[in-house]
């Protein structure tokens, strides 16, 4: 569990931290040599594995893997099925997810299982009459917004490359929560009534999530989920195939047809060429670390490594997490790296997205030059990163929110990072066979171009949006696995995790006090500021550094495992239910 000693302690501070008299540069970091590679030594062997996810019922269903002997990869798929039934707000097998895997040598690969546009559409899908984009829940609650779903061909691909036991036992955690029961939480039941346009669009929903005067069940409720079950029961029977082909997938297509009043409607067609992807996994260095994430169509881990890079020119150790100082510059590295972001930032399938660019070390370093500790700079223009194709309009979408991430390490080392979303809350509002459909169509930018020139995230016909998640690992400079990370909270993704990595190996915080740390969250002109936290004490300083300050509360869901002496330490967000344990 995560301990909330660190967050008394920054209270106890925060009502006292002031800006400097004089804001002097801080050092340059010393930066030594970092491995090109994680080691290929003896492998470690834990004592047990470790769980970490947003509901303990779903982490429950990934340990009962482990103890039947399985590994990482079982553990997680059986946890993303959990998830679905007892955080149906989230995530499940009505989206998709992105799913990273290392061995205990280090080897990496990674799937893309991110939801693809019908092949029918266009990149007007979310302009009106008028040609101005819809407005943004109109768009959602429709089925303009549902992508083909990606998590049943990502998992199945998953456990064909790397699955011990049998599929169907990963399914049975899963089924029995679904048949037998089981009880809506606090944030589950604050959800329904949070969005009831979503989350009881749909009649079968309503029936099963709210009361007869279309109220929200309250906290403690059991929730029995028969359909899903079924649907369960059938994909661990026939496989993917089963939710590709046949029936239900003929369901899903005419489900979102109907509710798809024009531009490319969904066929079953489109889920029968649904494919889940091997995608290179990118790499880069911080200070001695060497992280690696997930690629485009992810702005993942592009983001983080901008934001960490261009804080290299900073000794953030000796700022500590009391210093506004501290707190400005990641702001600012924030804002020039979702500059890069928004420009050149799509699927790969369908684009050229400068990776190797974007994540190559003096680019983001010689960026974050830009960064004067003493004031915010002019509104960054995004870089030209090497091999970049300028022919792209600077796009803008809108923010994402119902997302979940877990993470898992089996006792022979072998670690799955992934992250499972159906995008906004309930998705689309639209449910089939249990389970709800996802709107991630609307992570594409609405406005497809600029003055004639294309963004790189526009919607084109079986294209995948661009994602903000961030499955990370983080190697030591002996080349031993320190980390696996990642979160949920749609475009705060990326920044939750270089804030966690900053407090985890800069400030050298036990991983538990580094998920607590305050969130900043500054991708353009305003920082919002997590309110009822330390930083809210800071607002004056950080607005005397030129900052437009919004305190405001948003979504913040991080769950990881740090390897401490040999040994699994699994941590979960304090703001959320999740927890993490052993085996």
């Amino acid at each position: 569990m995560v301990s909330r000693s660190h967050s008394a302690r920054w209270l106890a501070l925060g009502a006292a931290v002031l800006l400097p008299a004089c804001a002097a540069t801080p050092p340059l970091a010393t930066r030594p040599s970092v491995p090109a590679a994680p080691a290929t030594s003896a492998p470690a062997v834990y004592e047990s594995g470790s769980v970490s996810a947003a509901d303990p019922r779903a982490v429950q269903a990934g340990l009962d893997m482990l103890r039947q002997g399985g590994n990482a990869t079982d553990a997680a798929i059986a946890t993303m099925l959990a998830l679905n039934v007892v955080e149906p707000q989230s995530s499940g097998i009505g989206g998709g997810g992105f799913y990273l895997h290392a061995d205990a040598a280090g080897r990496m690969h990674a799937l893309d299982g991110r939801e693809t546009a019908p092949a029918a559409a266009t990149p007007q899908r979310f302009l009106g009459a008028d040609g101005q984009p819809l407005p943004f829940r109109q768009a959602v609650v429709s089925g303009l917004s549902v992508g083909v779903p990606g998590n049943v061909a990502l998992i199945a691909k998953a456990h064909a490359l790397d699955g011990k036991l049998p599929w169907a036992a990963l399914f049975q955690p899963a089924i029995r929560l679904a048949r037998e029961g089981y009880v809506l939480s606090a944030r589950g039941s604050a959800s329904l009534a949070a969005q009831p346009d979503s989350g009881a669009h749909d009649a079968e929903a309503r029936a099963i999530y709210y009361g007869a005067d279309r109220k929200a069940l309250p906290p403690g409720t059991t929730i029995h989920n028969l359909a899903l079950a079924g649907t369960l029961e059938t994909i661990a029977a026939k496989g993917d195939a089963a939710f590709y082909r046949g029936p239900l997938a003929k369901a899903i297509a005419n489900e979102v047809a109907a509710e798809t009043p024009r531009d490319g409607r969904m066929t079953a067609t489109d889920l029968a060429a649904y494919a889940a992807k091997p995608r290179p996994v990118p790499c880069g260095t911080y200070r001695v670390y060497r992280i690696c994430g997930m690629g485009p169509p992810s702005s993942g881990e592009t983001t983080v490594l901008a934001i960490l890079d261009a804080l290299e020119n900073f000794d953030l150790a000796s700022l500590g997490p009391a210093s506004p100082i501290a707190w400005h510059l990641f702001a600012e590295a924030q804002r020039l790296a979702f500059a890069d972001r928004e420009k050149y930032l799509g699927d790969s399938d369908f684009l050229k997205v400068p990776v190797a660019g974007l994540t190559d070390h003096a680019y983001l370093v010689a960026r974050g030059k830009a960064i004067d500790p003493a004031r915010t700079m002019p509104p960054p223009s995004a870089g030209i990163p090497p091999g970049a194709d300028m022919a792209r309009a600077t796009g803008r979408s809108y923010p994402e929110s119902g997302t979940s991430h877990f993470v898992v390490i089996d006792r022979a080392g072998n670690v799955v990072s992934y992250t499972s979303t159906i995008e906004s809350a309930f998705g689309a509002g639209l449910f089939v066979g249990g389970f709800y459909l996802n709107n991630e169509l609307t992570d594409f930018n609405f406005t497809p171009d600029k003055g004639g020139i294309p963004s790189a995230n526009r919607v084109e016909g079986a294209k995948r949006p661009r994602s903000s998640m961030a499955p990370t690992l983080v190697y030591g400079p002996d080349g031993k696995l320190l980390l696996a990370i990642g979160a949920a909270g749609g475009a705060t993704i990326p920044v939750q995790v270089a804030r966690s990595l900053i407090g985890f190996l800069d400030w050298h915080l036990p991983i538990g006090e580094a998920l607590a740390l305050p969130m900043l969250f500054s991708p353009e002109g305003t920082a919002y500021v997590e309110p009822g936290t330390p930083l809210e004490a800071m607002v004056p300083a950080l607005e005397k550094l030129g900052h437009k300050v919004q305190v405001m509360r948003l979504s913040y869901k991080t769950n990881a495992i740090a390897v401490v002496d040999g040994k699994l330490v699994g941590a979960a967000d304090p703001r959320s239910e999740g927890v993490a344990s052993d085996q």
